[in-house]
């Protein structure tokens, strides 16, 4: 097998200032869009349980139940 080859300090400097530069943007980006997705969480959140709810109604009126009906 052959040596291995020394690599140029300029390919060096500019794989590592790519990586630095892309650690920056990742956070950056990440932060930007944390609150976003927390906001969407949310929402689904509630209409997750508004759904849970009429399911729940269209369950008792199957069943008969009326919540006015004497009983």
């Amino acid at each position: 097998m052959a040596p291995p080859v020394a690599v140029s300090p300029l390919i060096k400097t500019a794989r590592y200032s790519a990586l630095i530069a892309g650690i920056i943007y990742g956070k950056r980006r990440y932060d930007h869009l944390k609150p976003i997705a927390a906001e969407e969480r949310r929402i689904e959140e509630e209409e997750k349980k508004a759904r849970e709810e009429q399911e729940r109604i269209a369950k008792q009126l199957a069943e008969g139940y009326h919540p006015f009906s004497p009983v």
